[in-house]
């Protein structure tokens, strides 16, 4: 029950819609029990989990690809209009270009930066050296800076220092 809460946010890495996160943390978590005895103890749950739940998408992927007729006009597909607020934007823009990356940097940002899975781990989740992790998350990190528009992640988050100060002294002025 403890790892839900970071199965949630994995699986969030791999699909859009919060319905579809649940309905992939539940499927993997029906994986896990059903192949409980093919754990190693010894070895990280959190980690076999993840692995389980990264093949299940994969697999998934495949099986949607070729039976996905209309896909281009589906409604649920279009964006969700929310508050214009800086400091809202500024977070949409960031998960917009998350979402742009390839998937396995994508995959590893997430793990690393978010869910704060070791290199070792990722890489044992990935099934790839550490070297290509770390490769991995260099390359997302500099792509979402790019598309961002920023330099460095210290001008990122200077933005967002001042974008807060900005906020809470509009707010205390309106008092």
């Amino acid at each position: 029950m403890d790892l839900i809460p970071a199965l949630r946010a994995f699986a969030r890495t791999f699909c859009r819609a919060p319905d579809d996160a649940d309905d992939l943390v539940q499927e993997t978590l029906l994986k896990g029990l059903a192949n409980l005895d093919k754990f190693e103890p010894g070895t990280r749950l959190k980690s076999w989990l993840f692995t389980i739940m990264r093949n299940t998408h994969y697999t998934r992927v495949k099986i949607a690809a070729r039976e996905a007729p209309g896909l281009l006009d589906c409604a649920s597909s279009r964006p969700v209009s929310e508050a214009s607020q800086d400091w809202s934007m500024q977070s949409k823009e960031v998960h917009q270009a998350i979402q742009q990356l390839p998937p396995h940097q994508r995959e590893v940002l997430m793990l690393i930066g978010v869910l704060g899975v070791s290199y070792e781990e990722t890489a044992d989740i990935c099934g790839c050296a550490v070297g290509t992790v770390k490769s991995r998350l260099n390359r997302a990190r500099a792509g979402v800076l790019e598309m961002l528009g920023e330099n460095s992640s210290q001008t990122l988050v200077e933005r967002h220092h001042q974008l807060a100060d900005d906020h809470w002294d509009a707010h205390a002025g309106s008092r």
